[in-house]
């Protein structure tokens, strides 16, 4: 089912940058804001969180599904990110798959060349309909 709604691409914006200013980037410099639409209309955000040991910080992406998780889950409909000057960030191709995870069909993100699908970002993406269960 194709449950997607009209996106606010400006209230996304406005929920990545406010995600941003929160950001602990001590090390990188590089605070980064995400943000995202649910299929029920819930705007759910992320900031990177840096950690003196690189391996351990967190991508904004990753705050963001958790607070997905943590306020009821659900599917992606939309995402926008935002670096510390405001300006339209991809997600790195680790970070694409995350968010294929807990997308909803046709979701959107914003990307520096205007918006695009998550098919478009991550072609031929392997995600858990792609697990065969065992018994």
């Amino acid at each position: 089912m194709d449950n997607r709604q009209d996106v606010d691409w400006a209230a996304l914006e406005a929920a990545a940058v406010a995600a941003m200013k929160n950001a602990y980037a001590p090390y990188s410099k590089f605070p980064v804001g995400a943000a995202a639409l649910t299929g029920n209309g819930r705007i759910v955000t992320g900031c990177n969180v840096e950690n003196a040991s690189y391996g351990l910080t967190l991508c904004a992406e990753c705050v963001l599904v958790g607070e997905l998780q943590m306020t009821g889950g659900g599917q992606l409909q939309a995402f926008y990110c935002v670096d510390g000057e405001g300006n339209v960030l991809m997600p790195c191709g680790r970070c694409r798959q995350l968010l294929y995870e807990f997308r909803a069909p046709g979701m959107q993100l914003m990307t520096s060349q205007g918006i695009k699908t998550m098919d478009q970002v991550l072609p031929d993406a392997f995600g858990p309909e792609h697990l065969e269960e065992t018994r």
